[in-house]
């Protein structure tokens, strides 16, 4: 039987990052994390309580995950919301990718190499056959 890789995490663009933060702190209580510049001013969303244990903060609740906010730009892999699938070796995930008709974007430098994101692993983006974009995070160990 083949090892199943988890959903673990989504990002969700949006236009005013003031605007969308007060949207789901309000409307479903979910604690934001705005993060700086140099991280691209990302916000971590924490939608369930979390396990200060673990190294990417999944939440203690089976079944739940966290996500992400980010700001859309004009490239169209930015304009819709993301899941992000865990992964034990990106690289082999990336060769699956592409023999099963992916195609592998990379990470945000754009030249097909995953990002390293501090303190939770190698993170790259996908498009699936049907064009969609997904990511994949080799979580830190």
């Amino acid at each position: 039987m083949n090892k199943s890789n988890p959903v673990v995490h989504f990002e969700v663009p949006g236009e005013n990052m003031d605007r969308m933060k007060k949207f789901y702190e309000t409307a479903f209580g979910w604690k934001l994390n705005q993060l700086g510049k140099d991280m691209g001013d990302y916000v971590v969303v924490m939608t369930a309580e979390s396990n200060e244990k673990d190294p990417m903060g999944r939440p203690k609740m089976p079944g739940a995950i966290n996500g992400g906010f980010y700001k859309k730009t004009d490239d169209p892999m930015s304009q819709y919301p993301s899941i992000v699938v865990a992964v034990d070796d990106i690289n082999e995930a990336t060769k699956k990718v592409k023999d099963a008709g992916g195609k592998v974007i990379g990470g945000m430098k754009k030249d097909g190499t995953p990002d390293e994101i501090p303190g939770v692993g190698l993170f790259s983006s996908i498009i699936d056959t049907e064009g969609n974009r997904i990511s994949i995070l080799q979580p830190k160990k």
